[in-house]
């Protein structure tokens, strides 16, 4: 899950985390009370929506006066933002952070993710911050120094050093990054965070070390025990199939392609986007209905998946263990029917019930191309999206 900057922000404020003062704006008018209020005579205009490289498509304006703050409001309140990380359909955007300006001095990138290959989780810093880290990443990779830190032991002043050092900072500025990089890594943990990014972090003339940027992602399945950060989900930043197949305890993401898939586990549910691709396909969906799905969730998975006009053929890839296979047989030859289904159905199952599941479908009546493994089922399933099948 996703939160906004001015979000990301309050919450890093929670622990101490150096910020700008900011506030958010609906119309231009609030804007130019917000910065009012600010003080000061610089104020950054910057367009909210849940996606980074904002700047690139003119998202994120300086103003060195009231007027700037709202002729830039205007501008970008009620824009279709397009960035790097946004597509070409871009994202409206319906609210602006207005922020103090501050004079910098440089500009630096820090952030936190898990390595799940080492169980460990990554503090990454670099003196190469306000770019792309995955450009420096590839043209200068030993710009970035990567610490591991066992969740066991936890941060310590050797990591805050560390990271500080190999960006080059001193002195005060050096134990004011140390206590920033604790703070972030707190936060981290605290708030279930999968991701945290700062980018850029700066140090400013006068020597303070701030978060100008902020975006945090959460892991989902630790939302059960982070009410606070529950409520501060966007709807207007998910689609409504999304969230409509959140009300059915369904996990679904839009993708870009042809072929819709109904699996039944995340990594299953990533082994198939995969296979599809190795055999010329493009999965338009990641769908997982869960090792609890009943008939009703099954026959409301085909229905999300129908409701993308670019569908050309559906994959259902089960392996079945606490989910049956005749359960899921049922589900789709009852969402088959009641939907009129149109599209070529090939469907993979293996597991508890597999033989029962496969005669509910052989005598269903139905146009169903069955398949005997998943680089099989990947294989028709890509033809069937070409008309080949």
């Amino acid at each position: 899950m996703n939160v906004h900057e001015y979000q990301a922000k309050d919450l890093m404020r929670e622990f101490n985390i150096s910020v700008l003062n900011g506030g958010t704006a609906k119309t231009a008018d609030e804007a130019v009370e917000v910065a009012k209020k600010l003080g000061g005579d610089v104020w950054v205009v910057k367009a909210q929506i849940h996606a980074g490289g904002r700047g690139k498509g003119g998202g994120v304006k300086v103003a060195k006066s009231l007027d700037d703050v709202k002729k830039f409001a205007q501008e970008i309140i009620g824009m279709t933002l397009v960035t790097p990380q946004t597509g070409p359909e871009g994202k409206l955007v319906n609210l602006v952070l207005i922020e103090q300006g501050c004079a910098i001095d440089h500009e630096y990138y820090a952030g936190i993710v898990l390595d799940r290959n080492t169980s460990k989780i990554t503090f990454m810093a670099s003196r190469e911050g306000g770019v792309d880290i995955e450009e420096v990443a590839a043209s200068n990779p030993d710009a970035i120094i990567k610490v591991g830190i066992d969740p066991a032991v936890g941060f310590s002043a050797y990591v805050g050093r560390k990271l500080a050092n190999g960006i080059g900072l001193k002195g005060d500025t050096q134990k004011q990054a140390i206590k920033f990089f604790k703070g972030l890594y707190d936060m981290y943990i605290a708030k279930d965070c999968s991701i945290a990014e700062i980018n850029p972090l700066v140090t400013t003339v006068d020597g303070d070390v701030i978060a100008l940027d902020a975006k945090l992602n959460f892991d989902e399945n630790a939302l059960y025990r982070q009410p606070a950060i529950e409520e501060l989900r966007d709807p207007t930043e998910e689609s409504e199939t999304e969230l409509e197949a959140g009300k059915y305890g369904l996990s679904y993401v839009d993708l870009d392609g042809d072929i819709g898939c109904l699996v039944n586990g995340a990594g299953l549910a990533m082994g198939t986007l995969d296979i599809l691709k190795i055999f010329g396909g493009e999965p338009a969906n990641f769908l997982d209905v869960g090792g609890g799905a009943t008939k009703e969730t099954v026959e409301k998975a085909f229905s999300l998946i129908l409701e993308d006009s670019n569908v050309k053929a559906i994959l259902v890839n089960i392996f079945g263990g606490i989910m049956k296979c005749d359960v899921i047989a049922e589900g789709v030859i009852a969402a088959a029917k009641s939907l009129d289904l149109k599209v070529p159905l090939v469907v993979r199952l293996e597991g508890t019930n597999v033989s029962l599941g496969k005669k509910l479908l052989n005598e269903s009546g139905l146009a169903i191309t069955a398949a005997d493994d998943l680089g099989d089922a990947a294989q028709k399933a890509v033809a069937a999206a070409k008309g080949e099948l």
